[in-house]
């Protein structure tokens, strides 16, 4: 089953009874747009002099229900312990989850608060005018750090699965095709290395797992961060996430061409996400000192996450700039993203094409 045939074939059944089993009857309910790679289906919820609130659906078969309550009862828990992120809604009967199947198929639903502000890319990447990016950059390592030190508490009652229980070699193998020989054993072997690490409660718990600026909204009256789509939620070391901070940071500068003036902003961007974190969670500097590994970590994610989107829409394997980029820096063991390497094009940031003779630069 297909996004497209969901909202063609089942959505006119299906949306009714969410209404019901929510009670959300009189709101104006909107379909939103699926992001490339979307897994979801999510409809806005407004109504005059109420709370917005976001409708998602589940209908991919690779989430079992204890996946979701899993998920779902982390979100209430950060919500009810002063975590800055969208609360999850109760239904009618008080469930977290709603299972509802129609025309054979079984989806399930969630409701959730629409977190306030908007996002840094619907600003056209435009902060609160007359505040300084700095002040950015320091809450989203204090929220996160707040998420972190909430986790090293948390006792669930459905628990998410482990990193692990996704990332490792048997899953590489069958997902990724056997003409990418190379690419598998580079990114077998970061698993390995991480398999030796610490997972000691103050280093290893659920986190979020793509928190970054396209899962959150920024109040611009305020500067507060609220945190949404814990869709990827599982327990992971907490120094991913501060890596995958740092990869997302890169965007700020990356038509910058040189590599000094890189090298210098990512620095003291890093710097003040730090001090953000720090003023929540603390972290050793043992651990910040496997930046370069996480990043690499960050790579075998989004690769494997690509190869995932393209197995679960039934498309041709088609190997796009981005991802042969990635590719690239993962064969060849290139750190931090290729950002301070001689491969990185300012004119073309994070973009290879693929020849007859393999990947080569543009």
């Amino acid at each position: 089953m297909t996004y497209n045939e969901v909202i063609r074939t089942y959505a006119a059944d299906l949306l009714p009874l969410i209404i019901e089993r929510y009670g959300l009857e009189g709101y104006e309910i909107t379909h939103i747009k699926a992001h490339v790679g979307g897994r979801n289906i999510a409809y806005n919820c407004e109504i005059e002099a109420g709370e917005a609130k976001i409708i998602r659906i589940i209908y991919l078969k690779d989430r079992s229900l204890k996946d979701i309550l899993g998920e779902t009862e982390y979100i209430r828990y950060l919500f009810e312990n002063g975590g800055s992120v969208s609360n999850v809604l109760s239904s009618e009967k008080g469930n977290l989850v709603e299972e509802i199947t129609v025309k054979g198929h079984t989806f399930y639903v969630s409701l959730f608060a629409k977190a306030k502000g908007m996002q840094l890319a619907d600003n056209n990447y435009q902060y609160r005018e007359g505040v300084p990016l700095s002040e950015y950059f320091y809450n989203c390592g204090k929220v996160l750090g707040k998420l972190h030190q909430l986790s090293m508490d948390y006792t669930p009652v459905h628990r998410r699965y482990s990193f692990f229980d996704k990332y490792n070699a048997d899953y590489i193998n069958k997902l990724i095709p056997d003409s990418y020989t190379l690419l598998k054993e580079k990114m077998t072997g970061y698993l390995k290395t991480l398999e030796e690490l610490d997972q000691s409660h103050e280093t290893f718990g659920m986190v979020h797992f793509d928190y970054s600026d396209g899962n959150f909204m920024i109040d611009y009256n305020t500067g507060n961060i609220t945190v949404y789509d814990f869709d990827n939620s599982c327990y992971c070391w907490y120094m991913y996430e501060l890596a995958n901070l740092w990869v997302h940071g890169v965007g700020w500068v990356q038509f910058e061409p040189e590599v000094s003036k890189r090298k210098k902003f990512m620095a003291e961007y890093f710097e003040t996400v730090l001090r953000g974190y720090r003023s929540e969670m603390q972290i050793e500097d043992s651990m910040l000192d496997k930046l370069p590994l996480f990043i690499q970590v960050t790579l075998i994610e989004g690769i494997i996450d690509t190869f995932e989107v393209l197995l679960y829409q039934e498309e041709e394997l088609k190997i796009d700039e981005l991802l042969a980029y990635d590719i690239k820096c993962m064969e060849e063991d290139i750190l931090y993203r290729g950002f301070f390497d001689e491969i990185y094009s300012c004119e073309e940031p994070f973009e290879y094409e693929e020849g007859i003779n393999g990947i080569k630069n543009k």
